[in-house]
């Protein structure tokens, strides 16, 4: 794997959210409830609901809060009826922005969204005018001390991953959708814990701003997108956002 270090944005965002775990664990029970309408409260029978119970833990959100969520999403009792959502547009610069939502309200998250593209220099546009320049991609990160490169990449290949790279301390694991799951299995079967391990929209193409003003909207856009409660994932490919 070569070029931009995918594992340099999850840092980024990780290091930013860990300041705000309770709006985290907000978006991250929505997910679940979703998963479990879809396809039940069993993980071992349900590969989405899985999925998002790694990703809650992996954002260290407590098992007994994550076992309270799945009973009242699987009871007849729960309220609440979300549906994702995306959202695409133009930020400053020509730069290309994703934006994952969950909703019980798409007018106003719409509105919400047009609003922040409207303020920050940016543009909301029809769904597909930039999502067809990002690939899907399962991308899991590791911590590098004390592991064997080696082994862990053959290990992460034999279960069917696409590409390996080690950068700053940090092995990335890059898979295709549909093995990410079992990548993840494999990975933490052998004893290892993730840094980040999700299925993320990866550009094809970076851009990089060179202009101050133009930082700092993409910057201020971003930052009014994942802090709105119904945006679950925001993507982009602005190139030097650190």
């Amino acid at each position: 794997m070569s070029g931009h270090s995918k594992w340099k944005n999850i840092a980024h965002k990780k290091e930013k959210t860990d300041a705000q775990r309770a709006k985290i664990f907000t978006k991250l029970s929505r997910e679940i409830i979703v998963a479990v309408r879809e396809g039940g409260g069993d993980p071992n029978a349900n590969a989405r609901l899985k999925d998002c119970i790694a990703k809650a833990r992996q954002s260290n959100v407590p098992s007994d809060n994550i076992k309270r969520v799945i009973e009242r999403a699987a009871g007849t009792g729960a309220a609440e009826n979300y549906e994702s959502v995306q959202y695409e547009g133009y930020g400053p610069g020509g730069t290309a922005v994703i934006v994952e939502a969950m909703t019980d309200n798409r007018n106003r998250t719409a509105g919400e969204v047009r609003h922040y593209f409207d303020k920050f220099g940016g543009n909301m546009g029809a769904t597909g005018c930039v999502s067809w320049f990002f690939d899907q991609k399962g991308i899991l990160a590791i911590d590098g001390e004390g592991k064997d490169e080696d082994e862990l990449m053959m290990l992460a290949l034999d279960a069917g991953a696409s590409d390996f790279s080690a950068e700053d301390g940090v092995f990335e694991i890059e898979t295709e959708p549909a093995a990410f799951s079992a990548v993840r299995d494999a990975l933490e079967a052998a004893g290892n814990t993730f840094l980040s391990a999700q299925v993320e929209k990866v550009p094809q193409n970076w851009v990089t701003l060179t202009g101050e003003e133009d930082t700092k909207k993409m910057r201020r856009l971003l930052d009014a997108l994942e802090d709105n409660e119904d945006v679950q994932e925001v993507w982009h490919n602005w190139e030097n956002e650190e």
